[in-house]
């Protein structure tokens, strides 16, 4: 899964559990569950990043950097970090990407993108406001 579809799910799953500790556990495993989906990803590892990052950004402006969807959206997305930090590689090992888990196939990576905007959409809109105010 793209890395901006991770910080969406841990972040749906976050605000849905609306606990701080569920959100962080539930996070790997929804990176795991979400490597599981046949998909494709982006060949620019900058894009990947760049959109994971505004993800989660957007979030913390949001909804604060403590709400539980922000925490999941971390959470959720933090496996990501070993492709690229080595120190997060023990005896050189990935702990999330080297067990097979990580399937590729049909589910394009623009798809991905376009849900992740949408679950994001929701998670960060305003209140609706409404066109007329009646007042008595």
């Amino acid at each position: 899964m793209i890395v901006a579809l991770h910080v969406a799910t841990g972040a749906a799953a976050g605000a849905a559990s609306g606990s701080r500790l569920a959100a962080l556990l539930l996070g790997p495993v929804l990176h795991v569950a979400g490597d599981r989906v046949p998909h494709r990803d982006f060949n620019s590892r900058r894009f990947e990043i760049g959109s994971g990052l505004a993800g989660i950004l957007l979030l913390a402006a949001r909804r604060g950097p403590l709400d539980p969807a922000t925490l999941g959206a971390v959470a959720s997305s933090a496996p990501d970090l070993e492709h690229i930090l080595p120190f997060l590689r023990p005896r050189g090992r990935k702990l999330f990407h080297d067990h097979g888990w990580h399937r590729s196939g049909r589910f394009p990576a623009s798809l991905q993108l376009l849900v992740a905007a949408a679950i994001l959409g929701a998670l960060t809109r305003r209140p609706r406001q409404p066109l007329f105010k009646i007042e008595r």
